[in-house]
């Protein structure tokens, strides 16, 4: 038997917003935990703004577990906080989620890396040059200080942990990075990003350094931060059709204000009409149009209107299992051909 410290993770109930919280326990297994060995645990949260001080316990159900290299025999357990007589508390958005095997989800997440309140980059008053060489850049000038060494840490440390990390990239404003996650299933993305962006979080620890998630930390001629979602059905994948997208397109227009009311906060900042967006009150697609609320890939046209699409308005701090959720609701009210 070893003796395994497993760090449960989990989402507090402060709004808009919620943060990540942790805490580790020690417990034996023989070899490296199964989801199903790992026992349940609980929390106080009177703390978290979960409950009240009278009666203050909340418990943590383990639902995804992941390798942690940066300890020895460490395990990263993602958990959904549920109330004591078992059922979802009510900051509990994972339980939302429609269950749908077939769903895939793949999440773009943009940042900043600040040190004392400014992006990574930026000289001490002032702004740097306009935005234009930042975007995928390399080189001391366009990218800088120590960001490069923080993704590329942040990505083996994802990949190690077998979080199904997709790539990473410097974006368009300077200090600011976009990773990818994706996952099959209409909850594995959301479980994998709210692990990965732990991740991030406490690897900075060590450099002095914050995780920006704000949408717009940077107000001008800035680009914000999005939280691009891609998604599909399986429906979408194998049958889809031009009738049964524009029905599909049709419902996302009409629920668009249920939508922005889960894609995080302050979207109207960053949701403007300019730096590659729509405008927040407005609804539209096109194809491989970054300015729209969903860019449709040449690739789904090609194949008969069958694949992916690009929901472009999820802000970089949104909640994935809100925006999975509502993504879903909405697919969900589109009739299929039988």
């Amino acid at each position: 038997m070893a003796k395994y410290k497993l760090e449960y993770i989990w989402l507090d109930g402060y709004e808009p917003v919620p943060n990540l919280r942790s805490k580790t326990t020690i417990k034996d297994f023989e070899s490296f935990p199964t989801l199903e060995e790992l026992p349940m645990w609980n929390f106080d949260g009177s703390s978290t703004q979960q409950a009240e001080g009278g009666s203050s316990d909340c418990l943590l159900k383990p639902v995804a577990v992941f390798p942690d290299t940066t300890r020895k025999n460490g395990a990263l357990v993602m958990c959904e906080v549920l109330m004591p007589d078992g059922s979802p508390h009510p900051s509990n958005s994972r339980a939302t989620i429609l269950d749908d095997p077939g769903a895939w989800f793949g999440f773009e997440q943009e940042y900043f890396l600040m040190h004392n309140k400014r992006p990574l980059g930026f000289p001490e008053e002032g702004y740097p040059g306009p935005q234009g060489p930042y975007y995928t850049g390399v080189g001391y000038s366009n990218v800088g200080d120590i960001a490069r060494q923080i993704v590329e840490e942040h990505l083996d440390l994802c990949l190690d942990a077998g979080i199904n990390h997709e790539g990473i990239n410097a974006e368009v404003a300077k200090g600011q990075w976009e990773f990818q996650i994706f996952g099959k299933g209409s909850k594995s993305a959301a479980d994998q990003m709210w692990v990965a962006r732990y991740l991030l979080s406490r690897l900075c620890e060590k450099y002095d350094v914050d995780v920006e998630w704000h949408c717009k930390p940077i107000r001008g001629d800035w680009n914000g931060s999005g939280m691009h979602c891609n998604f599909s059905t399986a429906y979408m994948r194998e049958q889809g059709g031009k009738e049964y997208f524009e029905k599909l397109m049709g419902a996302f227009d009409k629920y668009k204000n249920e939508h922005i009311a889960v894609y995080g906060p302050d979207n109207h900042l960053r949701l403007t009409g300019l730096h590659e967006t729509q405008s927040i009150d407005k609804f539209n697609y096109g194809v491989a149009n970054r300015g729209a609320s969903i860019r449709i890939p040449h690739s789904f046209v090609n194949n008969g209107y069958k694949g992916y699409l690009e929901d472009r308005r999820p802000n970089s701090q949104g909640d994935p299992y809100r925006i999975a959720s509502r993504i879903l609701q909405t697919v969900a009210t589109v009739p299929t051909a039988a």
